[in-house]
């Protein structure tokens, strides 16, 4: 038998007909899971792994009202591991290793400063000056007859 080689391929993920089923507190993950499914029926393995792209495009609307169909390019390699990602988007983790790569260069050499870290509850602030509260003389009741 040939050695499997690396099969690439694009296809628009019909998922609207299986997240309807699902309540709308629930329907983003029906649709993860419907895509999942379309995958290993379509390519043939249960490794699969969808992009940072696809999952943002999955949710971008909340958990309520994800797309009816999705566009995604498919690979697989020889080991069988599938992966998805947004038809037209490049590898979304390359540019964040990048920037963070990059602003780390930066803050070593002191062009950057570094990230502020929030204030723990612990830490005291200066106490707020005391308000001057007016001294108002005591009413007096006159006593009824």
């Amino acid at each position: 038998m040939a050695a499997i080689e690396k099969i690439e391929r694009t296809y628009t993920i019909p998922i609207r007909r299986e997240w309807l089923k699902a309540p709308k507190y629930k329907r983003a993950k029906r649709a993860v899971s419907a895509m999942r499914t379309f995958l290993v029926r379509h390519m043939k393995s249960e490794d699969i792994r969808l992009g940072v792209s696809v999952n943002l495009e999955l949710w971008k609307h909340g958990i309520k009202c994800p797309p009816g169909k999705i566009k995604v390019n498919v690979t697989k390699d020889a080991e069988g591991v599938v992966r998805a990602e947004l038809f037209g988007s490049k590898d979304a983790k390359a540019p964040m290793k990048d920037k963070r790569a990059n602003a780390k260069k930066e803050v070593a050499k002191g062009t950057l400063a570094p990230a502020k870290t929030e204030t723990s509850k612990t830490e005291s602030k200066p106490p707020a000056p005391a308000k001057e509260v007016p001294k108002v003389a005591p009413k007096v009741e006159a006593k009824k007859l």
